[in-house]
């Protein structure tokens, strides 16, 4: 899939399936590209990556058909620019609460190479020159702009987020979003349930990608996906390494009878 076909399909019908990576391994390249995936989905917020390792991981996933979809440390349009300009498809921008927010993000998603005054007079409604507008939407055209929805002002604010034009999708950040509603990684509480429901229905009902990175239960996925979602980031390298090593290692103690051993830690949210 290319940059420009990832934009298409995170506002089509058919439903897109990626997963967190966090190790930037040689290795693991062509290890991911045998695994189904759609995307993959490469967290800077949360996860120490440097600039030359994300571009590195960027454009060697772009090459095997695999557009990166690469969130941000902040909402700082400056740092989109940053990312596409390492190699991503598509940007997520954390934490969105505000239309000024997303007007900024879309200039610099979808008007690059514009910048300062002459950007803010585009974004205020001023139009380009034709040759000029038909530069920016070429230079463009595989640009995707996707919100993180995490707390309860930007459900609040939610048509008004949509009401700008530009974005391609949005993204629940369920950790976020429960501890916002006071319901702490309570994934099956009602008042969190009925918070996606409405974000996934929204966008869709606008013709915009709606998703979720989600680690939990496989019927918990099927359910989220029945929902509404058309994107699905499915759990991450690191802790389906970590379910499938404890699992096997559990198994092969057990046949030789040598006990169980004692697990640690909990649950991986990011």
């Amino acid at each position: 899939m290319t940059s420009q076909e990832f934009r298409t399909a995170l506002r089509g019908d058919q439903r897109i399936y990626g997963t967190l990576l966090v190790s930037p391994s040689p290795f693991w390249p062509k290890v991911i590209g045998d695994c189904g995936l759609d995307f993959v989905f490469i967290d800077t917020e949360h996860i120490a990556i440097g600039r030359e390792t994300l571009s590195w991981m960027c454009r060697t996933y772009a090459a095997l058909g695999l557009p990166p979809l690469v969130r941000i440390t902040d909402p700082d349009p400056y740092k989109v620019t940053v990312a596409y300009d390492d190699g991503a498809a598509g940007v997520v921008a954390p934490y969105i609460e505000t239309p000024e927010q997303v007007r900024a993000l879309v200039g610099a998603s979808k008007f690059r190479p514009l910048k300062g005054e002459k950007l803010q007079r585009a974004l205020d409604g001023e139009p380009l020159a034709p040759e000029f507008a038909a530069y920016v939407s070429k230079n463009t055209r595989g640009n995707s702009l996707v919100i993180n929805i995490e707390s309860v002002p930007a459900i609040e604010r939610f048509d008004a987020l949509l009401d700008v034009e530009g974005i391609d999708a949005v993204l629940i950040g369920p950790h976020d979003l429960s501890c916002s509603l006071g319901v702490a990684e309570q994934y099956q509480h009602p008042d969190f349930l009925k918070a996606v429901e409405t974000i996934f229905r929204k966008a869709r009902a606008r013709g915009i990608g709606a998703g979720i990175h989600f680690w939990g239960t496989e019927d918990e996925h099927v359910r989220l996906l029945n929902m509404g979602a058309n994107i699905l980031i499915h759990k991450a390298d690191i802790i389906l390494f970590r379910t499938h090593l404890q699992a096997e290692l559990a198994a092969i103690r057990a046949r030789v009878g040598d006990g169980a051993a004692k697990q640690k830690g909990g649950a991986v949210s990011i």
